[in-house]
């Protein structure tokens, strides 16, 4: 192993993460156990082989300056030499290796630590976990606890298992047919193509994965079994259900849908309805006709519910279909953590919850090779000048994705349309904020920068310049509101007409005036701004003849002010 050049690559690619500790002289034998336990949980999560903890490198700058640690003449408690007392405290017994070397000149201790295997690693009986650059109890995260321990039985593929007494007389004809076609599209530009055709049934399944040893496994039913040949698989679930809702959510019609899913996929997107947009909300026509949904952004988004469902949940997968969106629902957990880290990375992950049938759908031609997708997905969304998929964990043991079927914000369309140099990370800011959803301050600087947003963090909209760009000055207006001699006015003249007015009164006033960025809570902090002559210029002409909570505007000396404000 060169452990220089591990050094630099855990520098450069990585810096501090949850999985790579980087220190300089800080430590003792009881902080080293908990780091170890701390990492080789981290690494699991992130799908990494070995956690790092790194003594001799500066953790704010990166620097290598050597540390003083010498671990050989360590103790643990009890006088025990160091890394024997580590490995007996540890549990499960988890291996690692401590590495001294010396990098220009400076020492370097660098421990190289298995990741969790079956369950999450303690250290005295305690798991600990990496969030961001800090150490923390696991105990005070169960849901991270919990997704170790689903991580460990996702190592143990359950769509690989044999699918007892099931033969080829079990699958359907037509489904089977439709593999071998898919699979010689794939296979093209393979050297065996044109062996393919003579391969009977069981070697092509055998060569396509979805047989092992010229059994048939739980793949091979969920994809081409009949429908009634799901009792191979019990007690696991192998179903789709479609469900069509009305405006109100009301559910007009519904179906379900058994194996074999290479077919029943494409009966499933028969049922749904997918219109032309030919018009933006204010009524313009869009410069050209899209359906409400791209197929293949369709295809996959259920391609993956059937790769990632945990079958042994004993849950259907759900397809929602609203008159705006659809809503794809399967059970499990979403292993890559976030959305974001899917679309850094680009890369398929490490561990899948069913690899055995992931890899069979691959060669199918059923989801991408590759890994990515779901960033392809994001694309051509972008391309479309449509909203993001948008994914949903709160549940833990459930992932939703949803995709939008109508424009939700035209200013963003028509910043798409304008700005075709947009990154794809530049594209899912934008989406977020006419979301309404919140961004981090670097974000919206990076947004602000380019003139993509107006308005005080973080309450952003799209900027000015876009809106008069585009003909949304008075959806502007309604975002930016007016100046505060407009309110002072409308108070004016409320007061000639009315000689007086209590505070509800001037709050019902001037509420529908103030801007709609503004929440109710907001709204009613600057009229009382106002009133109170922290804005404007109401101070020497209205004045408050009740009391502090029971409010009575007048104006000084009934004075008719209205051509004087």
């Amino acid at each position: 192993m060169d452990l220089r050049n591990l050094v630099d690559s855990l520098i450069s690619e990585f810096g501090e993460s949850e999985w790579v500790e980087f220190k300089k002289d800080y430590y003792d034998s009881q902080l080293i156990g908990e780091y170890i336990s701390a990492l080789s949980n981290s690494a699991c999560l992130y799908f990494q082989p070995f956690g790092y903890l790194v003594y001799g490198i500066e953790d704010e700058n990166y620097q290598i300056v050597g540390t003083k640690l010498k671990p050989a003449k360590m103790k643990g408690k009890g006088n025990e030499s160091l890394e024997p007392w580590l490995r007996r405290l540890l549990n499960p017994r988890i291996n690692f290796f401590i590495h001294e070397f010396l990098y220009d000149e400076k020492r370097i201790v660098l421990f190289q630590i298995d990741a969790a295997p079956d369950a999450p690693v303690k250290f005295q009986g305690i798991s600990y976990i990496r969030i961001g650059e800090h150490k923390h109890k696991l105990s005070k995260h169960p849901t991270l606890e919990k997704k170790i321990w689903n991580m460990s039985t996702f190592k143990k593929d359950w769509s690989a298992q044999e699918a007892k007494g099931a033969g080829i007389f079990d699958l359907e004809l037509d489904a089977l047919i439709k593999a071998k076609i898919e699979y010689k599209k794939k296979q093209k530009n393979a050297n065996f193509y044109h062996e393919i055709d003579s391969w009977d049934d069981l070697t092509f399944l055998n060569k396509t994965k979805l047989a092992i040893k010229d059994k048939l496994t739980f793949a091979t039913i969920i994809l081409l079994g009949k429908p009634e040949s799901t009792h191979f698989i019990n007690p696991a679930v192998a179903r789709i259900t479609w469900i069509i809702k009305d405006q109100n959510g009301k559910e007009l019609d519904y179906h379900h849908f058994d194996p074999p899913f290479l077919l029943n996929v494409d009966r499933l997107f028969a049922k749904i309805r997918n219109l032309t947009i030919r018009e933006l909300p204010d009524g313009t026509l869009f410069p050209i006709e899209i359906d409400q949904y791209d197929n293949w952004v369709m295809r996959e988004a259920l391609h993956n519910c059937i790769a990632h469902q945990d079958y042994r949940l004993q849950s259907r997968i759900v397809v929602i279909e609203n008159p705006d969106d659809l809503l794809f629902v399967n059970a499990g957990v979403f292993l890559p953590g976030s959305i974001e880290q899917v679309l850094e990375l680009d890369a398929p992950q490490p561990i899948y919850p069913n690899k055995l049938l992931t890899e069979a759908m691959v060669n199918l031609n059923m989801i991408d090779t590759i890994g990515s997708g779901i960033k392809r997905m994001f694309n051509i969304q972008k391309d479309r000048f449509m909203a993001m998929p948008e994914y949903e964990f709160s549940n833990e043991n459930q992932v939703k994705v949803k995709l939008f079927g109508k424009i939700l914000d035209e200013e963003y369309t028509k910043v798409l349309m304008k700005n075709s140099e947009l990154t794809l990370f530049e594209t899912i800011l934008l989406d977020k904020v006419q979301k309404k959803q919140k961004i981090s301050k670097e974000a919206h600087q990076l947004l602000k920068k380019k003139k993509l947003v107006e308005g005080r963090y973080p309450n952003i909209y799209v900027s000015s310049e876009i809106a008069g760009n585009t003909g949304k000055k008075v959806d502007y207006i309604h975002l930016r509101g007016f100046d505060n001699a407009y309110y002072e006015k409308l108070i004016i003249e409320f007061l000639n007409t009315y000689k007086q007015a209590t505070r509800d009164e001037i709050e019902s006033l001037l509420m529908p005036k103030l801007p709609d960025i503004l929440d109710e809570k907001q709204k009613k902090i600057k009229i009382n701004n106002l009133l109170s002559n922290q804005l404007g210029s109401l101070k020497n002409k209205i004045n408050n003849v009740g009391s502090r909570r029971y409010s009575r505007w007048k104006l000084k000396n009934n004075r008719d002010l209205t051509n004087k404000s």
